[in-house]
């Protein structure tokens, strides 16, 4: 059955989820000078080991045998798979190019796209202080996305991509952990072509680069495994529209790293916009916890 509420559990998962994403663009950025392809193809592929292991450990391998021999199972992951693929590389691109501005941009009007989908496709009601902390955030979107004086395709591609993915994410029926792993092993088989591609036209940085491009390629998996398969099983745990909210925090992250890090301006428009969204997430959070207390002493 479909889970259709918060539990303190997920809340905490996906929080921590979207802490580890938000440091990930101070990653991304020591691997600037590659190709953002190759970096994707890294990624999937060191995350296909880490992935494994986890669900040895837990011993839910034959979910997985299960999944590979349903049609339906791979023809869903295939979606997501396309879906997370796509938001990875406009992400590399963004931090590599100097976009990581834009990057955050598509982070935070995500959440909207997410609360849309949730009470559209999926008749999640939001009380008056959601609504009001909704608003605010979009209020404060809105002037972000004025003082850049226009939307970035990265952004629109962030958001419609990973506002996509959480969505048939919650619906994928399978284990989060076995779903990750599902979805990296249909990506296997074109990242191990293309880098073989690079290795054989010399192009590759893997072995062919420096010491330093060898270990941060190794480590794209776990930068890529951990986070993710956290947020997959705090999501299954969340409303949609919660999980939107959340992702306030890693695009905040992200505009702290691109100012204070990257040195990229922080004008004024920002400078108003941060507070309310910060704002908004308070509101939605404390709504939240109030919900349990409320059924409590009802």
């Amino acid at each position: 059955m479909q889970h259709n509420d918060d539990s303190a559990r997920g809340f905490v998962l996906a929080t921590t989820a979207y802490v580890i994403w938000g440091f990930l663009p101070l990653y991304m950025k020591a691997l600037a000078h590659l190709p953002p392809a190759e970096v994707i193809a890294h990624r999937v592929l060191w995350s296909i080991p880490i992935a494994g292991l986890v669900l040895w450990s837990t011993r839910r391998v034959g979910d997985l045998k299960h999944a590979l021999r349903t049609p339906r199972m791979l023809l869903m992951a295939a979606v997501t798979a396309a879906l997370i693929s796509v938001n990875w590389g406009i992400y590399v691109w963004s931090i590599g190019s100097g976009h990581a501005l834009d990057a955050a941009l598509g982070y935070y009007i995500n959440p909207l796209f997410s609360v849309f989908l949730g009470a559209v496709l999926l008749g999640e009601k939001l009380s008056r202080l959601q609504l009001v902390a909704i608003a605010l955030a979009a209020a404060a979107v809105v002037i972000l996305t004025v003082a850049s004086g226009r939307l970035p395709v990265a952004a629109i591609g962030l958001t419609l991509s990973w506002g996509a993915y959480a969505f048939f994410k919650k619906s994928l029926p399978i284990g989060p952990n076995q779903g990750f792993l599902l979805e990296v092993l249909v990506l296997m088989a074109p990242a191990l072509a293309y880098l073989g591609w690079l290795a054989a036209t010399g192009q590759g940085h893997f072995l062919g680069g420096t010491r330093s491009d060898f270990w941060l390629l190794l480590g794209c998996g776990a930068i890529t495994a951990v986070p993710l398969m956290i947020y997959a099983n705090g999501a299954k745990l969340l409303r949609l529209s919660t999980i939107g909210i959340l992702q306030y925090i890693a695009p905040t992250m992200i505009f702290l790293t691109a100012v204070l890090v990257f040195d990229e301006p922080f004008d004024p428009a920002r400078r108003v916009a941060f507070p309310m969204i910060w704002a908004a997430l308070a509101l939605y959070t404390g709504s939240m916890l109030r919900r349990p207390r409320a059924r409590a002493a009802g």
